[in-house]
């Protein structure tokens, strides 16, 4: 029936590509159909790695009866939420008004005009079609009262879109801020709040740029507490690397098994960050691992990055979610033997009780076995784990999650020496800025190199700029940093909310609809607003622009109101805060070759084939090392580039000689320079934060 969506971009419009549901994709010919039928339209939102998304579309979108009825009374609508965020956002916003809660699958049901008059999330079959009946009476009976709720609803999520009065966030509010968090934080488990439990991403960086700035070991302690328990527990992938979606635990055992690109991208860079702060081999540990699942499962022939794994595994035509990864001590047993099986179940706290279903357990470890054995088993283990059925792979490269990645790939890449992930960063970065910006307009989406109808919105451009930026850090070369303030550019035009500052969420462009989304807070990834202060904020630091500076205070004002409420959902917009407050802090060695990385300089003409040692060139290993002490320093958000001095498009190598004819690093804090240093043991002492007595 749904042959409309058979052409989908996306994975998920596609896997419904065979339902007896007529869908359509979103798009005015739907509402058009609405309007000539005289009928509501049925809005299913959900995404393809998403457990509840496929458990309602085996009981009910793929149910005969339930699919007559949706035809015969509706105009049903499928939309994937990672490639419209602008729409999943409006009737969100709509659903937790209605509901008091949100979640996917999300199911709405419009006027043809577009306003929601009932919502909610996952509905059983039976349920479903008590819904289905009560709505098509509604809508025969009872028009006025739908109309009139539809109303209230619109003007409701309306005034969502009005933003938050602006205030500043100062010293004071930041360390309250912390306080705040502090009495939020989970002491027995790490994290915040209670089950289930995501990953705070944006929020431990945020209190790692605090404790860099202030020194104040609250902040490292939850960071520490919080990334030691997710690492040890079940929602880390023991074997294979990468992190779960969330755990449904309060202590991080049992997770919901989807693995996606912004998480994971997103966690490379705090385990990366928090191993420059403290050494912990933990942390360097899980970098490795974390970066090396993204590059083996989530990388595309197109060189971009797929979005996700899904939760379930197909057997034998319905999902099982968690089928292949979790273990019991006899399949431990089966693969490694009695001794070594037996040694595992107790390392990786596999019980025949179980703590997951059916008397298996998802993988943990409390504690760090001897090296050479786990390689070895875990190697086993993982060869093993192959043979069972895989998840589904969400192959669809999304503009933000990408942007995320290209930016901790190449920032862990300089800092821990790994030239491979800057590599993949520039190779990814190339890719979207090709075919990503079509027209000079970047757009939101791509699959197998054909990119899709939706337009980026901010959290694509904020997302992306900050990735460029990154990758010009890393690499040296101008090009990035040419693209990324274009970029800036662009989305300062589209999203700019003017006079109230801040941005909103889809372009000046972009198709209208009932209202326009503005949400500064953060969930599992980066507001379009946090997105965008970040983005203006690094921008500020390697270009020197006093309007960019401007804008990015003007965007923390913006969501300050939200940041001293809620500081748990404005993670990125404090992390940006605590980089205005600490300088911007600017280093720039003069004398490494564009391309250079810590102590290792990429040939630009073999990127992906190999690295260049240049031990033997005393120039270049003096300018590594200056590179690996700028890049290791523990701050709030220092920018540093690497280049030959006065090289076309750096500003920040501009009038910035050689010393003596060698290598020199110029750090500077506000735009005031100390004089130029020469040994990595000077740049270190620069660097260090400016902490009260």
């Amino acid at each position: 029936m749904a042959e409309r969506l058979r052409s989908a971009t996306s994975p998920y419009l596609r896997q419904h590509a065979d339902n007896p549901v007529d869908w359509w994709p979103w798009g005015e010919a739907a509402f058009a159909e609405a309007r000539r039928r005289d009928v509501p339209v049925l809005l299913s939102v959900g995404y393809a790695a998403c457990h509840w998304c496929h458990v309602m579309a085996h009981e009910s979108f793929e149910d005969d009866e339930v699919a007559a009825v949706i035809n015969a009374g509706f105009v049903p609508i499928k939309v994937d939420r990672e490639e419209r965020p602008d729409v999943d956002a409006v009737y969100m916003a709509a659903t937790t008004a209605m509901t008091g809660q949100g979640g996917w699958p999300m199911t709405a049901f419009l006027t043809p005009d577009g306003e929601a008059f009932h919502c909610g999330t996952y509905f059983p079959r039976d349920p479903f079609l008590e819904v289905l009946g009560a709505v098509r009476d509604a809508w025969a009976d009872a028009r006025d009262a739908v109309a009139e709720r539809a109303g209230a609803v619109t003007e409701a999520i309306a005034r969502t879109t009005s933003g938050m009065p602006a205030a500043p966030l100062d010293d004071a509010e930041l360390a309250a801020a912390v306080e705040t968090l502090s009495a939020e934080a989970d002491t027995a488990h790490g994290g915040f709040g209670g089950a289930p439990k995501f990953p705070p991403s944006m929020t431990l960086d945020h209190l790692l740029r605090h404790h860099a700035r202030t020194g104040n070991p609250a902040a490292l302690a939850m960071v520490e507490r919080t990334a030691e328990a997710m690492a040890r527990g079940g929602v880390y992938d023991q074997l294979g690397g990468g992190f779960a979606r969330y755990a449904v635990d309060a202590a991080w055992v049992v997770p919901h098994f989807e693995k996606m690109l912004a998480d994971n991208a997103q966690l490379l860079g705090v385990y990366a960050r928090w191993w420059r702060a403290t050494g912990s081999e933990l942390a360097e540990r899980v970098a490795h691992e974390t970066a090396s699942f993204i590059l083996r499962d989530l990388s595309t022939a197109s060189r971009g990055f797929a979005s996700s794994l899904d939760a379930d595994t197909v057997v034998d035509g319905h999902g099982v979610e968690g089928l292949t990864y979790v273990w019991t001590p006899a399949q431990l047993r089966e693969v490694l033997g009695d001794d070594d099986g037996a040694r595992a179940a107790q390392v990786l706290g596999v019980t025949e009780h179980g703590t997951f279903e059916h008397g298996a357990s998802t993988l943990q470890m409390p504690g760090d076995p001897d090296p050479d054995w786990w390689a070895d088993v875990r190697a086993r283990l993982r060869v093993a784990r192959l043979e069972r059925p895989q998840p589904h792979r969400d192959d669809k490269v999304v503009t933000a999650w990408n942007g995320i990645a290209i930016a901790t790939l190449a920032d862990a890449g300089a800092m821990m020496d790994q030239p491979l992930w800057v590599a993949a960063a520039r190779k990814c970065a190339t890719y979207l800025l090709s075919e990503h910006v079509v027209e000079g307009r970047l757009y939101r989406a791509s699959r197998g190199g054909v990119v899709g109808d939706a337009l980026a919105v901010a959290a694509d451009h904020g997302d992306l700029v900050r990735g460029l930026l990154c990758l010009h850090q890393a690499t040296g070369e101008a090009q990035w940093l040419e693209s990324a303030v274009h970029l800036l550019d662009s989305a300062i035009e589209l999203f700019g909310a003017g006079e109230d500052g801040g941005f909103y969420d889809v372009g000046s462009d972009a198709e209208r609809l009932v209202v326009r989304p503005r949400d500064p807070s953060d969930g599992a990834e980066p507001s379009g607003q946090s997105a965008m202060a970040e983005a203006l904020c690094t921008a500020a630091a390697l270009t020197g622009s006093t309007r960019y500076r401007e804008l990015a205070e003007s965007t923390v004002r913006a969501s300050g109101t939200l940041a001293r409420r809620a500081p748990r959902f404005a993670g990125g917009v404090l992390a940006a805060a605590e980089a205005l407050a600490d300088g911007p802090r600017q280093v720039a060695v003069v004398g490494a070759r564009a391309g250079g990385d810590g102590g290792v300089l990429l040939d630009a003409s073999r990127v992906g084939v190999g690295a260049r040692h240049v031990d033997d060139d005393g120039d270049s290993g003096r300018a590594a090392g200056l590179l690996h002490a700028a890049r290791r320093a523990h701050t709030a958000g220092a920018v540093v580039v690497p280049g030959m001095p006065d090289m076309s498009g750096v500003p920040l190598l501009a009038d910035r000689p050689l010393v003596d004819g060698g290598p020199a690093a110029y750090v500077c804090r506000g735009f005031v320079c100390d004089r130029p240093v020469t040994t990595p043991e000077e740049v270190t002492a620069l660097l260090q934060p400016d902490r009260p007595a």
